[in-house]
């Protein structure tokens, strides 16, 4: 599954049980792939393409890293101590990803 996939499909597949209590946003700025928002709003998520509004986190990587990430071959945690991965913003919205997404 490329960058582009993952994004249109995560407003379906994600579980909103895990998505409750939650409300963070996140801007995904993809190398190569483009950006998109993510909000998460207790037990809703919206993505929108290329929005340009502020986000509690903003997660930059290229194409490559991103879609091993999605595919489960590369361990987010590692990407980012190695600087395939970086991240401005709030850290701990960016460690809830697991726990809404894992």
């Amino acid at each position: 599954m490329g960058t582009r996939e993952f994004f249109e499909g995560l407003e379906s597949a994600a579980d909103p049980a895990r998505l409750a209590g939650v409300t963070q946003s996140y801007r995904f700025e993809i190398e190569g792939a483009g950006s998109w928002r993510v909000q998460v709003a207790d037990g809703r998520l919206s993505v929108v393409e290329g929005s340009g509004e502020p986000a509690d986190a903003t997660i930059r990587a290229s194409a490559a890293v991103f879609d091993r990430i999605v595919a489960r071959e590369q361990n987010p945690a590692t990407a980012y101590m190695t600087g395939k991965v970086k991240v401005d913003g709030d850290l701990r919205a960016v460690l809830k990803l697991k726990q809404l997404f894992g």
